[in-house]
């Protein structure tokens, strides 16, 4: 992992945290009945803005150090007006941005399929208590 992703999951966590910190009595009931991802749309639904208002800073810095931001938002934007381009994609940062967030949320997503198929393999008690019931 490049220096770049390791600090953007180090600013995410924290938020993670705080959302499972103030789950509602209702949240955790739909989540233990929901689908095998309920706990991850969960985590997206409640946290994804906060972790991408987090995540954008530090994608800038690393596109704007290799100068590749200008040249691709200067072509992206030309495309997205001849309606080749998204215009959500027409901005480099934006863009990586938001992958980042989806790969982030597919890892999480995985982390609670395996729990939720092996509950005794999760890594605490809690999740074993939560993840145990279903």
């Amino acid at each position: 992992m490049n220096k770049a992703a390791e600090t953007a999951v180090t600013q995410a966590q924290p938020i993670l945290v705080d959302a499972v910190k103030k789950m509602s009595v209702e949240d955790a009931k739909g989540i233990l009945s929901g689908g095998n991802d309920s706990a991850t749309q969960y985590l997206s639904k409640t946290s994804r803005e906060q972790i991408r208002a987090k995540f954008l800073p530090i994608v800038k810095q690393a596109t704007d150090q290799v100068g590749l931001a200008k040249q691709y938002n200067s072509f992206a934007g030309q495309a997205a007006t001849l309606g080749v381009l998204d215009a959500k994609n027409a901005n480099i940062e934006s863009y990586v941005t938001e992958q980042a967030l989806n790969g982030l949320f597919e890892m999480i997503g995985k982390q609670e399929e395996t729990i939720r198929q092996n509950p005794a393999a999760a890594a605490t008690s809690l999740a074993k208590k939560v993840f145990g019931t279903l």
